[in-house]
């Protein structure tokens, strides 16, 4: 689950406008336009040997890959069952020159498909993780309600952010994860325990590592709790402050077969073919490629 976005649960449209640009401005100040965290290192494409072999230990991205997590989310009704579905699937995607991995993530509320999305990632040379874009789709009972927050690295003054740093430490500062000021969207987060242990349905993890997340133009959404197990990646999310109380656990890590990842590989195809059509920023991208194209990349 590479992004924090912020859906809180909105009384009316205008008041929440006019509340989230009174925190901005108090956050920000006279420079509204500079994030209050920076990635872990700067970001240059020349620093990405091989960006698609994505296996930090913490967080590593192997294609056919999927991750099951469940738990509950107010997400305007109440609490209410919670699936959040997550594939690296094995198609690439040229973004902001870096070749990424291509992750399809489902968002399902009372089992009703909620959010899909496209992320893409790609590891640096210290083994760094970049999150280079996302393109998620909004769905109003079960049917596509467009995807007004896209934001893709390289355009509209976005920067790329860290969905997961190399060799986290405790008392690091905190890292931005992603920012892009046209549709408002900033990231943050921090190292906040290391050592841990942490039992889901999935199974018990030693040495797991806590992250706390944030979006600092919306204050009043608190903060998450991602817990990282070695060799797994997330396996339970927690809520503090947060309106939405999203809480998630692992319930299921499995390795595709050859047919089922071929079948999470045409749904993120079909997401991208909607993605050229209703949004400006992803036009501007190369196709994504199934892996007989990039062979010897």
């Amino acid at each position: 689950m590479p992004s924090r976005r912020v859906r809180p649960v909105v009384l009316t449209v205008l008041f929440a406008s006019l509340l989230a640009f009174a925190n901005s401005a108090a956050a920000y100040g006279d420079d509204p336009e500079k994030p209050p965290c920076a990635p872990v290192t700067q970001f240059s494409s020349f620093n990405f040997r091989d960006p698609t072999t994505i296996d930090n230990k913490w967080n590593p991205l192997v294609p056919g890959t999927q991750l099951t997590l469940n738990g509950e989310a107010d997400r305007g009704g109440g609490l209410s069952p919670h699936e959040v579905v997550t594939t690296v699937t094995d198609l690439t995607k040229v973004v902001d020159g870096v070749r990424t991995v291509v992750i399809l993530e489902k968002d399902l509320n009372e089992r009703q498909l909620q959010e899909a999305e496209l992320n893409f990632q790609a590891q640096d040379n210290a083994g760094n993780i970049w999150n280079l874009g996302e393109y998620p789709e909004e769905y109003e009972h079960g049917k596509f309600d467009g995807a007004p927050d896209v934001w893709i690295a390289g355009t509209s003054d976005t920067e790329p952010g860290n969905s997961m740093v190399g060799t986290p430490q405790l008392g690091s500062p905190e890292y931005l994860q992603g920012w892009s000021p046209e549709i408002e969207f900033l990231d943050c987060a921090k190292v906040a325990e290391m050592q841990q242990r942490t039992c889901v349905p999935a199974g018990c993890y030693e040495d797991v590592m806590v992250t706390h997340e944030r979006s600092p133009l919306e204050p009043e959404s608190g903060y998450q709790l991602k817990y990282y197990a070695p060799g797994v990646g997330n396996v339970r999310v927690g809520a503090v402050g947060d309106p939405e109380g999203e809480t998630l656990v692992l319930t299921k890590v499995s390795q595709l077969s050859p047919d089922d990842l071929a079948k999470a590989r045409q749904q993120a195809l079909e997401l991208e073919k909607r993605a050229y059509k209703v949004s400006h920023a992803y036009r501007n991208t190369q196709p994504a490629d199934p892996p007989s194209t990039v062979a010897g990349f």
